[in-house]
């Protein structure tokens, strides 16, 4: 692939916090998942839900707002709106389970080409398996938008025709957010709905081990002036 710089975390996060519609209730889970919340539009009213019991999540808390006491699932300290709500786990866990998340927004160590989601466990020696809620969320939310780097530090692909670390869900994931592109899980395979500008149709296929399918012009995912990423036509 030619050299071209992916989106950091903070870019994937504005860009899948910009493709929330309106109203929509949404959990966030650990990792980059978390960073959505600094980037919804102040002009959507969006319900964030945090496994841990908190409906109404705000952004992340900074100086003076810190409240050791108030944290989401990753333990980063948050804020909370305006009719926010604390519950214990059980009336959280409902939620999750009986289909009242529009949206789950999970982190992924790898997504199948049929959307099969691994990110609870992985082959290092030192990895320390992580469930939670993850499972739950997988199957419970209406739709799950999965967030990831393309490729992994070895270079890997992280898309692939089919996990091999042990599955979170299978065929749960509907859309994949990367650092190089915006794919969609559909039934006759991933379709690709929006590239990095720069990388092409051959370069992004050659990152992923999964086949793409491409639009004739699918969109570009261009910065601004100040780094923030948009649509544009392809």
């Amino acid at each position: 692939m030619p050299t071209i710089t992916p989106m950091t975390r903070q870019q994937v996060a504005q860009l899948l916090a910009g493709d929330i519609p309106d109203g929509s209730v949404v959990n966030l889970g650990i990792g980059m998942p978390t960073l959505v919340g600094d980037y919804l539009p102040p002009d959507k009213d969006i319900l964030l839900h945090s496994e841990n019991g908190i409906t109404g999540m705000g952004p992340a808390a900074a100086g003076d707002a810190v409240d050791p006491d108030l944290i989401n699932a990753s333990r980063q300290p948050i804020t909370l709106l305006p009719g926010a709500s604390i519950t214990e786990h059980t009336v959280s866990f409902a939620m999750m389970r009986g289909g009242h998340l529009d949206y789950a927004v999970l982190g992924a160590f790898q997504v199948s080409e049929r959307g099969d989601l691994a990110n609870w466990k992985t082959d290092a020696a030192d990895a320390i398996p992580a469930v939670g809620g993850a499972m739950d969320l997988a199957v419970g939310a209406r739709q799950v938008l999965a967030m990831m780097e393309h490729r992994g530090r070895d270079g890997a692909p992280k898309i692939l025709r089919q996990c091999r670390y042990p599955l979170t869900g299978a065929g749960v994931v509907t859309r994949i957010y990367t650092d190089l592109a915006v794919i969609d899980v559909t039934p006759d395979g991933l379709r690709v709905h929006a590239m990095l500008q720069g990388v092409s149709a051959e370069a992004l296929q050659a990152a992923t081990e999964a086949p793409l399918r491409f639009a004739d012009t699918p969109s570009v995912i261009a910065l601004d002036a100040a780094g923030a990423p948009r649509y544009v036509r392809g």
